[in-house]
């Protein structure tokens, strides 16, 4: 079977802690890729500032181009709506059962799993790959596996308030995420 990581998010914008995320569980499971899942309408955070889902999908086209074991998933953002992981992985189990999913979570969503629309039934579904997070107690009573990675305090709540305030970004956004940031204006960069 394939071997295949679920990397979903909001990317609002994406960072290098989520590239690092990704190629850690990549290497450690020794999966055949990874796919970058940007959310069409996330269940649990809508900012008024939010990048276009366009704007979104190419910032995250930009910082995975360089890599060729991260791929992009479109099947969020064509489906629409708000994005509940367990109506998208139903979906992509049907696409594709060929497939063993591992699905990618930090810290936080660690410590949140219980709360997550049909979790039971998701667990099934998929095998979660968890990366501790700083501030974050990373633990669950549900079946996950941990994969040991540098730990980053990087959010992109982090990367927008710099943008708006001047703050350096260096190291922290890949450069051309960086650049089309600035080409577009997003978040308040000029």
């Amino acid at each position: 079977m394939k071997k295949v990581g679920i990397l979903g998010g909001t990317f609002n914008p994406p960072h290098i802690g989520h590239l690092i995320m990704a190629n850690e569980a990549y290497d450690a499971l020794q999966l055949d890729e990874v796919r970058f899942m940007p959310n069409a309408i996330a269940p649990h955070k809508q900012l008024i500032d939010d990048a276009s889902m366009e704007n979104r999908l190419r910032m995250v086209e930009i910082a995975i181009e360089p890599y060729e074991h991260f791929k992009m998933e479109t099947i969020e953002l064509e489906m629409g709506g708000i994005s509940y992981t367990y109506q998208t992985m139903v979906e992509l189990c049907k696409r594709e059962p060929d497939v063993q999913f591992y699905f990618i979570i930090g810290g936080d969503m660690i410590d949140s799993l219980h709360s997550w629309h049909n979790i039971d039934e998701l667990v099934q579904l998929v095998q979660f790959v968890g990366l501790k997070r700083p501030g974050t107690q990373s633990t669950t009573t549900y079946n996950i596996t941990m994969v040991e990675a540098p730990q980053l305090n990087l959010s992109s709540t982090l990367i927008r308030n710099r943008l708006k305030n001047g703050g350096t970004l260096r190291f922290l956004l890949p450069d051309g995420v960086h650049d089309y940031i600035r080409e577009e204006g997003l978040y308040g960069a000029g």
